[in-house]
């Protein structure tokens, strides 16, 4: 059997942590039997011949620009079978300036609600907030989340903007506070997989800090879907 190839791009706004953030995943991978590269920048994506030797992409790039050839690169990869995966900031806040990115991902960041403005301390834990992760009906069945329950979290719930062709595995709500000026309660997708070509995509929003990526719920769902975005064989 061919060993399949993983490459981890980590990069952007350092709040994220991406070494860090990353590191914690490459002996899952290398223990899965995955050859690992590491790039701290995403000019591999210009690499087409690199790229379609890639079974997997796992992206930790928060913010950040890309290059027309490179989010070409990784465009044309995924299409023709790549997987493409990551977490929170990383893959949900990549590349504010580039659309076609969006339009690859599915969804993109928009906020994270914070406390009432009297509780605000400048700090980044003004805007943790307790929330609920809800799988749907989908996610109950779907090997990413099979088997996981509803769970709590307090960290950045992300309020996401997206579109219809993306599936849905767990969800977050948004509940209307006094000092928002939103009326009614907004549902967020916080994980869902898009099929793109050949290609399969998993974003998990979860993930701001080190603590929120080793809370075992989040921590599985991660690894799962790195194994499920990996190039198939219907797909090589």
């Amino acid at each position: 059997m061919t060993q399949k190839r993983a490459l981890v791009v980590r990069g952007g706004w350092e709040g994220h942590e991406p070494v860090k953030a990353t590191e914690l995943f490459l002996p899952f991978l290398r223990d899965n039997g995955y050859a690992v590269r590491v790039e701290e920048s995403t000019d591999v994506y210009a690499d087409t011949a690199e790229m379609a030797a890639t079974d997997l992409v796992v992206q930790c790039v928060t913010m950040s620009q890309i290059t027309p050839e490179q989010l070409a690169g990784l465009r044309a990869a995924v299409v023709a079978g790549t997987g493409f995966t990551g977490w929170h900031g990383g893959i949900a806040d990549s590349f504010r300036a580039s659309s076609d990115y969006l339009h690859l991902v599915g969804g993109q960041f928009a906020t994270h609600p914070g406390k009432e403005p009297c509780e605000r301390r400048g700090e980044a834990s003004d805007n943790f907030l307790p929330h609920t992760i809800t799988l749907t009906d989908a996610g109950r069945a779907h090997p990413v989340t099979a088997g996981i329950e509803d769970f709590e979290l307090r960290t950045e719930q992300y309020w996401v903007l997206h579109d219809d062709l993306i599936d849905v595995l767990a969800t977050t709500t948004h509940p209307v506070r006094p000092w928002e000026p939103w009326h009614r309660s907004v549902t967020s997708p916080a994980v869902w997989t898009r099929h793109w070509g050949a290609g399969r995509i998993v974003v998990t929003t979860p993930g701001h800090s080190l603590d929120v990526l080793e809370h075992p719920d989040v921590r599985t769902i991660i690894e799962r879907g790195m194994l499920w975005a990996t190039r198939t064989a219907s797909a090589s």
